[in-house]
């Protein structure tokens, strides 16, 4: 018992020299603190709101009626709540095998943007290399200067890619302001480890794949999610460069409705349910639209703000 005790009092005295050591430490706010912190939270809370009003204001609108909508009642609240429009833009023709050319667009796009992406980025990040210094502003080049629609339109013709998927995917392959933020990401990385990785004899391919990339996951995630969200909400190619129907991706499907209910020519020829459809259309396309980015965004969040930064440090 008398072991028990002195055991006790020793973690009590540690305890409260710890709490002494903390109030000797803590800083006292000044006035002038204080308001700054009460300003930059209300600063923030509205913020906060002007950036998800619109998101809730078109959801709340895409299962409202049509009269609620005409009238102005609509808040970020439904009025009058109604899944027309969902079962009409879901029902309507082969929506799934759209919204799967999607998905399918964007994985293999993805996945190809990535890693052509990094292996573009990675030898322009060695300062040692001779051509970089032609290489590099040749692709910022590419920035602030493009061929333009009619010479891609040519060039996916003569390469006889017409109508095929892969037209959908190649014009966006690589980014250049991607390149530039994973090559920024590559060179903040310790040069002894892939000086370490030759000398057990690993190629550079070797160096790269086994031990730049685990160490990329920051950067690839953020490249990720940028390449994703830009192949999910790409039509202007489909546009451009497929013809079959069968090969749209979902946003051009989606555009064509929007544009068949916008252009209505006869308002009292139809019905109540189309008027209703044209009415919240555009609000239901979006929010279809953005629901798989934002379930995607959640699982890759904490790489996201540290691959910017770390991206941002060196250029």
């Amino acid at each position: 018992m008398a072991s028990e005790e002195i055991v006790f009092d020793k973690s009590k005295q540690q305890t409260d020299s710890t709490k002494q050591t903390a109030k000797s430490l803590r800083v006292k706010e000044s006035w002038q603190y204080k308001v700054f912190k009460v300003f930059n939270t209300i600063l923030m809370i509205i913020i906060c709101a002007a950036t998800l009003y619109p998101f809730l204001y078109l959801v709340a609108q895409s299962f409202s009626s049509e009269a609620a909508i005409v009238k102005g009642l609509v808040t970020i609240f439904p009025v009058d709540f109604n899944l027309v429009t969902y079962k009409s833009v879901l029902e309507k023709g082969d929506f799934q095998r759209y919204y799967l050319n999607t998905v399918l667009y964007s994985v293999f796009g993805t996945f190809a943007s990535v890693f052509f992406t990094a292996l573009l980025a990675y030898p322009l990040s060695k300062s040692h290399l001779r051509l970089n210094k032609f290489f590099t502003p040749f692709i910022i080049f590419t920035m602030y200067f493009g061929g333009g629609m009619i010479p891609n339109y040519i060039l996916m013709t003569e390469l006889g890619l017409r109508n095929n998927p892969v037209s959908f995917i190649l014009p966006g392959l690589i980014g250049t302001y991607y390149v530039l933020l994973m090559r920024s990401f590559f060179t903040s990385l310790p040069h002894e480890l892939e000086e370490a990785g030759e000398i057990d004899g690993l190629s550079k391919f070797g160096v790269f794949f086994r031990i730049v990339i685990p160490l990329s996951k920051p950067i690839i995630a953020t490249m990720t999610l940028f390449y994703m969200a830009g192949y999910w909400s790409n039509w202007f190619n489909a546009f451009l460069y497929l013809d079959d129907r069968d090969k749209w991706p979902v946003a051009y499907y989606l555009r064509q409705i929007i544009i068949g209910a916008s252009t209505s020519a006869d308002p009292g020829a139809v019905s109540s349910d189309s008027m209703q459809i044209a009415a919240n259309i555009k609000s239901c396309s979006m929010v279809l639209m953005a629901v798989p980015i934002i379930c995607v965004y959640p699982f890759i969040q904490k790489y996201f703000v540290q691959g910017m930064m770390l991206g941002g440090v060196k250029g």
